[in-house]
């Protein structure tokens, strides 16, 4: 009995020593959580400095951007680029006539009213060249000549000061928006002028589905049709100052103390294989990508209009497809006419 009694106080002892040791150790160990060793390492967190910060931050606006859903034109509101088309194109309006005869090789939706973006600027040098206002004039970009329509860039800044025929120039070939708007400005009359004269151009020349509200093309009330525009890119090329400015490949020009280099935006100037007479090319999101051209094709000086062309580079995309087709099939095999009704 005795030593049944003393194994369990024996037991019981044990029992008690193991609690207290862990009991310990668990004390040991969130003191040791509390009060990391001298000897551990330590991360410390900082908060990103102000030239940090800003790269970030344009990061994020970045990926926002990416993200957000892309404008619809108007052609695709309007179920234009539903239309299917033998050659294919992503312009849902297209058009090519012959300059002389004015036969219709290619035509889809050329009935279709829609925003011309900086097609407009073609308009804008036909009358600033009837004007016969002097092309060595001197004319000053002013804050008249921001674009609030859109908030685009311009390289112009307020107070760059260049000859009428540089703005005429970086405004044909380089699509300068605040060039064009001063070649307005100083038009006889001033900007409301010009834009009436633009207007009266167009009634003159019996481009009934055409109006101009600006001389830039930012405003997506300035709207044609491909019709109508072909008989624009027409009377341009009786102009030899259109001619030749719209297609040069590129210029410098002094601003201030810098000489600043422009480019064309339509890559097939620089392409030996098209023989380009004339050309502009435009892009707001209500309008797609446009473009048009004259250009000696398949032996035959013809006139082309693409209009809300969907893609960065489709529009030349499509000028190659037509120039493919009439270099191999021959203009007797014209692919079947696509016609719609809306937007005329």
């Amino acid at each position: 009995m005795k030593k049944l009694l003393s194994a369990l106080l024996l037991g019981l002892g044990l029992a008690c020593l193991g609690a207290g040791s862990a009991h310990a150790a668990d004390r040991g160990a969130k003191s040791s959580a509390r009060k990391p060793a001298t000897n551990s390492v330590k991360f410390v967190v900082r908060k990103p400095s102000a030239s940090t910060r800003a790269p970030l931050r344009k990061a994020a606006v970045r990926i926002v951007a990416a993200t957000a859903p892309a404008r619809l034109s108007m052609g695709q509101m309007l179920g234009l680029h539903d239309e299917d088309d033998a050659l294919e194109l992503k312009s849902s309006v297209a058009l090519v006539v012959d300059q002389e005869t004015n036969e219709v090789l290619f035509s889809k939706n050329p009935q279709a009213v829609l925003p011309i973006a900086s097609i407009t600027k073609l308009m804008t040098g036909l009358v600033v060249s009837e004007a016969n206002q002097p092309m060595d004039e001197v004319l000053t970009i002013t804050q008249d000549d921001i674009d609030t329509e859109k908030g685009s860039h311009s390289r112009l800044a307020v107070g760059t000061q260049l000859t009428r025929g540089e703005m005429m120039h970086l405004a044909l070939m380089s699509s300068e928006n605040r060039a064009a708007n001063a070649l307005g400005r100083y038009y006889p009359g001033g900007l409301s002028a010009a834009i009436a004269a633009m207007n009266q151009k167009a009634a003159a020349l019996g481009m009934r589905d055409t109006h101009y509200v600006e001389p830039t093309g930012l405003s997506s009330k300035n709207q044609s049709s491909a019709r109508d525009l072909a008989v624009l890119v027409r009377e341009a090329m009786r102009y030899p100052v259109l001619r030749e400015l719209s297609t040069s490949q590129q210029t410098q020009v002094a601003v201030g103390n810098r000489l600043m280099q422009f480019r064309n935006t339509n890559g097939l100037v620089r392409n030996p294989e098209w023989e380009i007479g004339l050309q502009k090319t435009g892009y707001i999101s209500e309008a797609g990508r446009c473009l048009v051209m004259q250009a000696q094709l398949a032996g035959r000086k013809l006139i082309m209009v693409l209009l809300d062309s969907a893609g960065k580079y489709s529009r030349i995309g499509d000028a190659e497809r037509i120039r493919k087709w009439l270099n191999h099939a021959g203009v007797g095999s014209t692919p079947p006419v696509v016609q719609r009704t809306a937007g005329s």
